[in-house]
């Protein structure tokens, strides 16, 4: 019994720390933590008042002096204090003990990323307690999670829309062949939601609650059947509580330019593939992956863009952590994947 709790206190371990939400993968246990990337913080004194779910369970629901902050901003770190706190903490709810030694750990971060955010990634995470840190890109991690044949010398196209970024990647062999990472994904199309039920109905309402419309009535594409939802919010002239009805329609306007976006950089990557390449995607199509995977409609929209096949990943939004345990669990298969 105390063998196998001190091998536990000594496991390497993987993480996606995403702009919505962090998940931690303990090598031998599989996914073991998955809450929101939210920190809430006393404004006066600065300190942390409430970490993860209990956070963004506070958020817009707690007193004057309480501040809700997310330290990951476009899939990178934004507030390197806040950032190594909330890791340390949900380090903390993953092992109730300090660890006989520092774990090994794997990060995934955006395609896109500089130096100087994955300075910040590395440091941070190192602050909050992690050993040797490996970095790899967040379309191979999520391509692996994906179940696709990374390691075959065959093109394998996913497109990953996170919260912060959407990355969309042509991979063979081991490497990413050709793509782009789009500071565009989730959270644009919850302000997107913002602004035009502001702009169409003067009402005022949380980005946590336009996620909620996104998921319930959201869509790229007309949907057989309509749909619509009773909104409650704050009046912007009045200040007083109001209710309005909108409808698939609305949402799918206001999301219009991020969801375009997000097509036209999947017209761009498969633009930059090569003969091959494009041949191999034209046989096994696009995979998505992602909590924008799940926008009804999507998969069509794409298909209709590019003439291809859209496959979604099994548990879309956890294709990234599912990438990143493999990784762990099979270090020595995925060495070449890591960019330290």
């Amino acid at each position: 019994m105390i063998g196998r709790m001190l091998d536990f206190l000594s496991k390497d371990m993987a993480m996606d720390l995403g702009t919505a939400n962090t998940l931690i993968y303990v090598r031998g246990k599989g996914v073991v933590f998955d809450e929101p990337s939210v920190v809430a913080l006393d404004k006066e004194t600065n300190k942390v008042v409430a970490v993860g779910r209990e956070a963004k369970n506070l958020s817009g629901r707690h007193g004057k002096n309480t501040v809700s902050c997310r330290p990951l901003k476009d899939g990178v770190i934004h507030d390197f204090e806040s950032a190594t706190f909330m890791i340390r903490s949900f380090l903390g709810k993953v092992f109730k003990r300090v660890p006989l030694s520092r774990p090994k750990m794997v990060i995934a971060v955006p395609a896109g990323i500089t130096a100087v955010e994955k300075r910040a990634v590395i440091e941070s995470a190192e602050m909050a307690g992690a050993g040797k840190l490996f970095l790899m890109e967040e379309p191979m991690a999520a391509a692996i999670g994906a179940g696709l044949p990374i390691d075959q010398p065959e093109g394998q196209m996913i497109v990953d829309i996170g919260g912060g970024t959407t990355e969309v990647a042509i991979i063979s062999k081991f490497a990413v062949a050709c793509s782009e990472s789009l500071r565009i994904a989730g959270d644009e199309a919850n302000e997107a939601i913002c602004n035009f039920i502001r702009k169409e109905h003067r009402l005022g309402i949380s980005e946590m609650m336009a996620e909620v419309i996104k998921i319930k009535i959201g869509s790229a594409v007309p949907l057989k059947k309509p749909l619509e939802l009773k909104l409650r919010g704050k009046d912007l002239s009045s200040g007083m509580p109001k209710v309005v009805s909108i409808t698939d329609e609305d949402i799918r306007e206001a999301i219009k330019e991020p969801t375009l976006a997000i097509v036209e950089a999947v017209r761009r990557v498969l633009e930059k593939a090569s003969p091959d390449l494009a041949s191999d995607i034209a046989e096994h199509g696009i995979w998505l992956a992602g909590g924008g995977a799940l926008l009804k409609g999507l998969r069509l929209l794409l298909h209709q863009a590019t003439g291809l096949e859209v496959n979604k990943a099994e548990d879309p939004l956890r294709a990234v952590i599912r990438g990143t345990g493999t990784v762990t669990e099979n270090f020595d298969f995925y060495r070449d994947v890591f960019l330290n």
